[in-house]
């Protein structure tokens, strides 16, 4: 009578083992769909990674940590968005037209090379570019402006 509680503890113990593998295996497939979904649009990655893993369990699991790319599409998107903003603010960057060096919206003169760089409305006092003819905030005409252009 002991041995036939012996086997049944044994086969117990192997069914739950056996279950135990099973639940493991497709728990590792699905986490692997998961995870190479986030990290490439390439279908043909995405169906050699569930396979590898699939077919070779443990070790192919092992194998797709180190085949997978290292980052996700929101990581690649946030670093494009990063370079982006990046390169525009260096675009976007006030630059002396006599010097080449950096400079302020507020300045009117480039402080290395004394070039003018913005001038004042007589009237409500704010900079201008030196190419405007008229202040857009107080429509008032630039003085020395040409006649020709007043009648426009």
């Amino acid at each position: 009578m002991e041995v036939n509680t012996f086997r049944n503890l044994i086969l117990i113990l192997t069914a739950w083992g056996g279950a135990f593998l099973a639940a493991l295996w497709l728990s590792l497939v699905i986490w692997t769909y998961r995870d190479i979904r986030h990290r490439t649009r390439d279908r043909l990655a995405r169906i050699l990674a569930i396979l590898v893993v699939t077919v070779l369990f443990l070790p192919g699991l092992v194998i797709y940590w180190i085949l997978r790319p290292p980052r996700t599409l929101e990581d690649e998107y946030q670093q494009t968005l990063e370079e982006e903003a990046l390169l525009q603010s260096i675009e976007e960057a006030v630059l002396c037209p006599g010097c080449g060096r950096k400079t302020e919206p507020d300045w009117m003169v480039c402080p290395s090379c004394h070039t003018k760089l913005r001038k004042q409305c007589h009237q409500c006092q704010r900079l201008l570019e030196m190419a405007w003819n008229i202040c857009p905030y107080c429509a008032t005409p630039v003085i020395g402006m040409r006649k020709e252009e007043k009648d426009l």
